[in-house]
């Protein structure tokens, strides 16, 4: 893989070209008109029509690598956690320091889920609530009440073992596979995997994790998260300057000063993507929005305060502090304001001990953008801090799906990471439990889903480069949907 900082006009990392179901099939049959990829759009069936649903879980969730939790869920042996995917459940669990499986969520006598929820298997006994069988965390059954009841008495161990399922974990997260003759992990993760690397996700731990039910299409939710064309719109207190422009009188031209024309966008094979703007961001000291006479690190630190204040992920509180101790100090010749930004980061962090990216240009120019890894989860890295997004479908309805944040941190040697586990937010429009930032994006998704609706519309249209991602998301799902 190749990775650059070149002007977004340079691009042209685009996979796949073209309508992608041209001549194909579903199942032996004509693809829909309302499900089809187009060159330029993407018809609206795709997001409202209850039988595409169903295929995706037929044709891609049972195939497709997906992040099932993070470590720091289960960081001790004997924990678990669940994960559910449409109908079908499976738990995750710590076997030991260097081992984490996945079974199927079913005991394999009547039926029974296993387990709920997330917790600890004590002793590392898995007992089925209904009628006492027992496993290890190894799946290895260890107990049959009145055994030689069943099967003549010659039940085997082996008979009623756990069924497990392919099970990674990759840069702090845990990747299951429902189809035991899946393509290899290392061949799904290649196109990212340097930038995952080199941004030491790994060594990314626990901060908060909030989870909530929007009225949306999965698509539409983790779209939303694919570009940055949307930022003057629907986060005006980011780019005042452009958001005056777009609701003011005079629409005519160009706003130049736009801070995300510098956004450059990529897509991968296999679905995935990523865009970044390099040096011209604000985290690394651009800030077109600086008042006459106000102090460079004011402006800069002003900023990045709206996101702390927005988010409290990926920029976090401590990082603006120390950025606020530059303030008065003279840059060195050579450097610049980002430069000694970035040098009082890793200074602070080495003194800590803590984990950091690499400190290279290639990864430096990621802060503050985002990499996608299909189907649904999208991290947008910082120095040091990550947010993470999870979508997931409903398993019946297209108009609703479960949205998920994970703020995370790296943390000095000395601290011990909290385990994970998920705040269950009731109402999205609620500042005591969602930030101002999420909300106003989760905000757009219910009137999108209900637009989608209208007889008005046939297909969306797409951006030629800001929304390349989503084109490459459905390029990517008509692989497995379509027949070979």
């Amino acid at each position: 893989m190749t990775r650059t900082s070149t002007p977004h006009r340079e691009s042209t990392t685009a996979t796949i070209q073209g309508n992608t179901i041209q001549g194909k099939t579903i199942q032996g049959k004509e693809v829909p008109e309302s499900w089809k990829t187009l060159e330029h759009g993407i018809r609206v069936g795709r997001y409202t029509d209850p039988e595409f649903l169903q295929l995706e879980f037929d044709r891609l969730w049972t195939k497709v690598w997906q992040v099932a939790a993070r470590v720091d869920a289960v960081p001790e042996p004997n924990d678990f956690i669940t994960y559910e995917i449409g109908d079908q459940s499976v738990f995750i669990v710590r076997v030991d320091e260097n081992t984490v499986k996945a079974y199927h969520n079913v005991c394999p006598h009547r039926g029974t889920a296993l387990a709920e929820g997330q917790g600890t298997f004590p002793g590392g006994h898995i007992i089925c609530p209904f009628h006492g069988w027992r496993w290890n965390t190894e799946g290895d059954n260890q107990y049959i009440l009145a055994r030689e009841e069943f099967r003549g008495g010659k039940l085997c161990n082996s008979d009623v073992a756990l069924k497990s399922l392919p099970c990674v974990v990759y840069a702090g997260f845990v990747f299951i596979n429902f189809d035991k003759d899946c393509p290899s992990f290392d061949d799904f993760i290649a196109p990212v995997k340097s930038l995952m690397d080199d941004l030491n996700l790994k060594e990314m731990r626990h901060y908060w994790w909030k989870s909530i039910s929007i009225p949306s299409n999965w698509k539409v939710a983790e779209e939303a998260f694919f570009e940055t064309y949307h930022v003057p719109a629907t986060h005006p207190q980011l780019e005042v300057k452009a958001a005056e422009f777009i609701f003011g009188d005079e629409i005519n031209g160009e706003f130049e000063n736009y801070n995300h024309h510098n956004v450059d966008y990529q897509t991968y094979a296999n679905g995935h993507g990523r865009f970044y703007a390099g040096r011209a961001t604000n985290y690394q000291g651009k800030v077109t929005s600086q008042l006459p006479g106000q102090d460079p690190v004011d402006a800069m630190a002003d900023r990045l305060q709206l996101l702390v204040d927005g988010m409290d992920a990926q920029v976090l509180q401590e990082d603006v502090d120390l950025l606020r101790t530059l303030k008065g100090q003279p840059i060195p010749e050579g450097s610049s304001l980002g430069g000694e930004y970035i040098r009082v980061l890793y200074e602070n962090a080495a003194a800590k001990d803590r984990p950091m990216p690499k400190a290279i240009p290639e990864i430096i120019a990621m802060w503050g953008g985002e990499i996608f890894l299909f189907p649904n989860v999208m991290i947008l890295p910082q120095a040091g801090n990550a947010m993470i997004y999870r979508v997931r479908p409903h398993e019946s309805d297209p108009h609703q799906c479960t949205f998920e944040i994970f703020s995370t941190r790296s943390l000095p040697a000395a601290v011990k990471p909290e385990r994970a586990e998920p705040v269950f937010v009731t109402d999205g429009n609620d500042p005591e439990q969602m930030y101002q930032v999420p909300r106003q994006d989760l905000g757009n998704l219910q009137r999108i889903q209900k637009g989608l609706r209208s007889k008005a519309i046939k297909q969306i249209w797409l951006a030629s480069h800001h929304e390349k991602i989503i084109l490459g998301l459905h390029q990517e799902i008509d692989r497995f949907l379509m027949d070979e």
